[in-house]
């Protein structure tokens, strides 16, 4: 069951081919601590680009690695979150109640709110991104490269395992607005269900070593991210959905990666 719940979660949370079937979906429906789980294995996948920039025999500049991460990022999990975000950009600037708003969100028109909202998360990516690169090629001398290297690394790998902590957190004490994706994964998920969870995703403040401060802050800001996401949900929204959820993996990522960057500034 564990094994089947895992092959969902990367088959939902990733664009990797594998555990896209009933079985594995309906078991990853009821097993929220998956999230985290996979938040390494995209986190090894998208900090590729800065272990091959340490890895080059010339230096590459700091904006180059920055794109290449950006785009690791959307070819390893996709797009379809993304979707989260736009919808929930419409949602926020409308002058309504809520069943307007959840009216906006369902129409596959992208409006202005939603453009800004795209903007900014990708934008918010790319600048993350931009200083995480600083950071791994910023250190002189061949230990302190590797240094810089390995805590832009952990650094990103906490921000992933964060950001879907955070989704996952939210799974356990959201309740969903309406029928729909979102109600399949809370109905089965209480909030007794986010200790697991926690638990699984605090050794990834570690990875950052020794800048443990980096990858701490990263975590945090990751859930802080998911509880704003959530009052703002119940009150405009009336509870949690797909997009949602969805909005809230990307937008943790980016607060994650930023509050990383930071916390090693001033350490």
């Amino acid at each position: 069951m564990a094994l089947t719940a895992l092959r969902g979660a990367i088959g939902f949370l990733t664009r990797i081919p594998v555990g896209r079937s009933d079985a594995a979906w309906e078991a990853f429906a009821r097993s929220p601590w998956t999230f985290p789980v996979v938040g390494y294995v995209v986190g090894g996948i998208v900090a590729l680009p800065f272990l091959l920039s340490g890895l080059a025999p010339v230096s590459i500049p700091a904006p180059t690695i920055a794109l290449a991460f950006v785009l690791v990022v959307y070819a390893a999990t996709g797009i379809a979150h993304l979707d989260g975000v736009a919808d929930l950009g419409d949602a926020a600037v409308v002058h309504g109640d809520r069943e307007e708003r959840r009216r906006v969100m369902k129409d596959s028109a992208l409006g202005v709110g939603g453009t800004v909202a795209l903007a900014l998360v990708v934008l918010g990516l790319a600048t993350a991104a931009l200083g995480l690169a600083e950071i791994s090629t910023a250190q002189n001398g061949a230990s302190s490269a590797r240094s810089g290297v390995s805590t832009a690394i952990g650094i990103v790998v906490a921000a992933e395992v964060g950001a879907k902590a955070a989704t996952a957190t939210l799974v356990c004490v959201g309740d969903a607005a309406h029928e729909g994706l979102g109600s399949s994964l809370t109905r089965g998920s209480a909030g007794r269900s986010s200790a697991p969870i926690l638990a699984l995703a605090a050794p990834a403040a570690l990875l950052a070593w020794p800048r443990v401060l980096s990858g701490l802050a990263a975590l945090l800001a990751a859930l802080a991210t998911a509880a704003l996401i959530r009052g703002w949900a119940v009150r405009r929204l009336g509870g949690v959905s797909g997009d949602v959820l969805g909005a809230t993996n990307e937008i943790a990522r980016v607060a994650a990666l930023h509050a990383g960057v930071i916390a090693w500034t001033l350490s």
